[in-house]
């Protein structure tokens, strides 16, 4: 009986690394009711602006995100434009009053996984409210 004289065939590469998590959008799930203990430093934003500052200069620096707490929507959207700003460097306190929504919503998927890791949720009683404050910067 003949040998076959056929090669081996040439081995697969296969990559075995877990597949990235799809990008998520910038106040996608952001919104929640209040939680009895979120686990996390609390920002009640209806402290004035220089407190709200000093506590994002603080927290960014840090290994733990933080939650918000506002029945406003026009304080979410600030406290969003804010946290972008606290890590980018850029004035906290202008974000505050006159968040940028156009240089919000060009957010690479990087730039906004790295604000969801800070700012983790809104917690609010009046979802409704946030939701309509938020809905300028997308899903």
């Amino acid at each position: 009986m003949p040998h076959d004289s056929s090669h081996a065939p040439e081995p697969v590469a296969l990559s075995l690394s877990v597949p990235p998590r799809p990008a998520r959008g910038l106040t996608e799930d952001l919104v929640r009711p209040i939680t009895a203990d979120p686990g996390v430093e609390i920002l009640d934003l209806t402290l004035d602006d220089e407190a709200v500052s000093e506590f994002l200069v603080r927290i960014v620096h840090g290994d733990t995100g933080f939650v918000a707490r506002t029945d406003s929507g026009e304080r979410a959207l600030a406290a969003v434009a804010a946290t972008v700003a606290a890590l980018c460097g850029e004035d906290i306190r202008t974000a505050l009053t006159t968040p940028d929504t156009a240089f919000l919503t060009g957010l690479q998927p990087p730039a906004v996984e790295a604000f969801r890791d800070v700012l983790l949720a809104v917690e609010t009683s009046d979802e409704v409210a946030v939701r309509t404050g938020l809905a300028v910067l997308g899903g």
